[in-house]
């Protein structure tokens, strides 16, 4: 039996209330559901093995039926009224629920009225005109729901990166591990820290290469065996993830890195160098009529070129040769730099862990302090704090800091920007606060300068300590809202506005290539991984990676700072940061 966790119970409820929904059953018994999907993610206690010893009947909102059904999906791992709800429906219908802006409401109009249960039933249905006909569907809708689908099949065969590096990790260690592997990595954009991938290249140096692509192919993880030869391998995962392998002689395996790692524009512009100096570079070794140079390690070829050891983030031709060559290379942010995080959320909001258990985790990953940043009270989707309930909040953080030894939570808010630029909170209570988040939740659909006005309006309150997730961006999902980010980094810089680096997979938000621009503007970022639980504290790895791939250095992230260093620097007025 697969262990089931919190997110499990709380995914299940919601798919029922969904499917009650498609059926048409009675809104009371669909809200019960989603109610109690609610209650289950918001209880302060291990809310997991209480189900599994059927001991819920204290808890207020979950009733008998309820109760029963939670039992018996955290005892068992399944739920067979669940299955069986799913099952009075194509699986292809599923399908539809992927699509931004598609709700149960309309997924039932489409099914009942057309038939439609797929996305290509529905992407045909869209180039008619029977569509239009039903309420709710003008061709204003359509429109967006043809861009939908388009994003949806331009994305189809990527990945995000941190939705690959666990599995991606794993494989490498098991190659790693092989007896007739003296070295290995992961190449590609991969190792260059790419938020999106198509595939994984790995790269291992042996002396029995037929072995090695043997082994290779042999994973429980593979679906297909696309290709398989005395040095070459590829592959196809379960999960639809293409993995090449490329085995070859531990001479050639420097060459082998640096040339696969890529870019393609880095490495034109490595053996343009080359050239210059009677030297032919390419996957194998340095070929010339002059002194060849010893290469034993991937550095030794960037040496030979008088070039610096250009780390793997930074290989796409954005200026790092230039840097290289004349030894200005940044030295870039690390992970065991960072000495806290902003940017959490709690029961209190929407996240699965309390306040205490987040601050225990942080302090077992290290770390010296930890903001707690719940949502507003506009954004009552998430259960958003009202008032009341954040000034109990901070009291709360106030008393856990009185007993806390070498380290400290620091209050915080999640605040909406409003579509007119005001806060969700008033200044007052906002000046209560040692930090706070601003970000856009609602009216994405905004002109590029009204939205970007509506964030600068954000900044320029002295009570904005950062932005969040900037541009609201889901990758392979949802694309970033319209919005002028010069102009935003420029006023960051201004207003002395911290940006976030959001790094939670789904986000890397603000994208990697503006990050330069923002660090010549002495705009700082802060590493956050918007964990809703603690094991999302891990994201901040991903962060860090993103962090490196847009030239940033320790001095350019604030949560680098000691705690004694950033108590000092939220103490100060906004201007004086």
């Amino acid at each position: 039996m697969a262990q089931v966790t919190r997110e499990i119970l709380v995914n299940t409820l919601e798919q029922i209330a969904l499917l009650l929904e498609l059926k048409g059953e009675n809104p009371f018994k669909t809200r019960a559901y989603r109610n109690g999907a609610e209650i289950v993610q918001n209880f302060d206690g291990d809310i997991v093995s209480l189900a599994a010893q059927n001991e819920l009947k204290l808890i207020k909102g979950i009733g008998d039926a309820l109760q029963q059904k939670l039992f018996e999906l955290a005892s068992t791992g399944t739920l067979r009224y669940f299955e069986d709800l799913r099952s009075e429906f194509p699986a292809s219908l599923f399908e539809l629920f992927e699509l931004q802006g598609l709700g149960p409401k309309k997924i039932k109009a489409l099914y009942d009225n057309l038939g439609i249960d797929s996305i290509h039933s529905l992407k045909e249905a869209c180039a008619g005109t029977e569509i239009t006909k039903l309420s709710g569907f003008g061709s204003k809708t359509v429109s967006k729901i043809l861009s939908t689908i388009e994003n949806r099949e331009k994305f189809a065969e990527r990945f995000r990166l941190g939705e690959v590096a666990p599995l991606a990790e794993t494989l490498l260690e098991r190659l790693k591990n092989h007896p007739k592997v003296s070295r290995a990595a992961i190449a590609g954009s991969y190792r260059r820290s790419k938020e999106t991938l198509h595939d994984l290249d790995f790269l291992v140096a042996s002396s029995e290469p037929v072995e090695l692509t043997a082994f290779f192919t042999s994973f429980d993880e593979v679906h297909e065996i696309i290709v398989q030869g005395e040095t070459k391998a590829s592959i196809r995962l379960n999960n639809g993830l293409q993995c090449d392998l490329r085995a070859v002689s531990n001479e050639h395996y420097p060459f082998a890195l640096q040339y696969f790692t890529g870019s393609k524009e880095h490495n034109v512009a490595l053996r343009s160098i080359a050239l210059k100096q009677g030297l032919s570079l390419n996957e194998y070794d340095f070929t010339g009529e002059v002194q060849l140079p010893e290469v034993r390690e991937e550095s030794d070829i960037y040496q030979a070129l008088g070039l610096e050891w250009v780390a793997p983030e930074l290989r796409e031709n954005r200026g790092e040769i230039e840097a290289a060559q004349r030894a200005e290379l940044p030295r870039l942010v690390e992970l065991d730099h960072l000495r806290g995080t902003f940017h959490n959320h709690t029961t209190a909001s929407d996240g699965s862990h309390t306040l205490e258990e987040m601050a225990a985790a942080a302090i077992d990953h290290g770390l010296q302090y930890l903001g707690i940043a719940d949502h507003s009270q506009s954004s009552v989707q998430a259960n958003g704090l009202s008032e009341v309930r954040l000034r109990e909040q901070i009291e709360k953080i106030r008393q856990y800091n009185q007993e806390a030894q070498d380290f400290r939570l620091f209050a915080g808010s999640e605040v909406d920007i409003l579509k007119n630029g005001e806060l969700d909170f008033e200044d007052e209570l906002l000046a209560q606060l040692d930090y706070c988040v601003a970000s856009v939740h609602n009216a994405f659909g905004l002109p590029e300068k009204e939205m970007t006005q509506r964030i600068i309006r954000a900044m320029e309150n002295e009570h904005v300590t950062m932005l969040g997730h900037l541009t609201g961006r889901l990758l392979l999902k949802r694309d970033p809202y319209d919005l002028n980010i010069e102009k935003i980094i420029d006023c960051a810089a201004e207003t002395r506005t911290v940006i976030e680096l959001n790094c939670n997979p789904w986000r890397l938000d603000m994208d990697w290539r503006w990050w330069h621009r923002a660090r010549d503007r002495n705009v700082l970022t802060s590493i956050n991984p918007d964990a809703h639980k603690t094991e999302q504290l891990q994201f901040l790895a991903y962060g860090v990676r993103l962090a490196r791939k847009g030239w940033l250095r320790r001095e350019d992230v604030l949560n680098t700072m000691k705690l004694s260093e950033i108590q000092s620097w939220l103490a100060l007025p906004k201007h004086q940061r």
